[in-house]
């Protein structure tokens, strides 16, 4: 993955275009490099799945 497609991911998933987004295992350390240095880190929450996959979600209130 690119962090040019991740960016517009996690835009799509702020802006609510998506609702949810299913990250890999093989791409999750990638997906995640890049979306800690986001000023609204906190507003993403991750599910971790069977297997090391991700189901990332945007909440309108930031985690604590």
């Amino acid at each position: 993955m690119e962090e040019h497609s991740i960016n517009e991911i996690l835009y799509k998933l702020m802006t609510g275009e998506l609702r949810e987004y299913y990250v890999k295992n093989e791409n999750f350390m990638k997906f995640r490099q890049v979306l800690v240095k986001r000023p609204d880190f906190k507003h993403f929450r991750g599910i971790g799945q069977r297997g090391g996959d991700v189901l990332y979600e945007y909440l309108k209130e930031p985690r604590s």
